[in-house]
């Protein structure tokens, strides 16, 4: 099984966490390799990398726009505002929906730059 964490607001702006199973179809995607088990394919708009230094907090604020966050490096931690934390650590997958309400709180912690693939999703 290979999931990862969803957060989003509620109708009420609370942002929760939830966690989620990645589908897998066989697929013919590489021809003439043999078929891959792949997930179902989602739009995106832009990618960037964030680098972000040791030490660095993020008071409550919600994302721009759905995004896909990958972590490649470091570790961090994220408080939703329903008050349950998760840590972020290299290979964490986040699928950020927050866009509206109260958002989350993020920080850095260790003592290593922390690096994230984003993923800009179309809406």
């Amino acid at each position: 099984m290979v999931s990862f964490i969803r957060i989003y607001a509620d109708a009420g702006g609370e942002s929760h966490f939830e966690d989620l199973e990645i589908p897998f179809e066989a697929a013919d995607f590489v021809p003439p390799a043999p078929p891959v088990l792949l997930s179902p394919s989602q739009p995106s708009a832009a990618f960037s990398f964030e680098r972000v230094h040791p030490g660095w907090h993020g008071d409550w604020h919600s994302v721009p726009q759905r995004l896909l966050a990958i972590y490649l490096s470091g570790s961090g931690e994220m408080v939703a505002s329903d008050g349950e934390a998760r840590e972020l650590v290299p290979g964490t997958v986040l699928f950020a929906e927050d866009t509206t309400g109260k958002g989350h709180m993020s920080r850095v912690i260790g003592t290593e730059d922390m690096y994230v693939l984003i993923l800009m999703l179309s809406d």
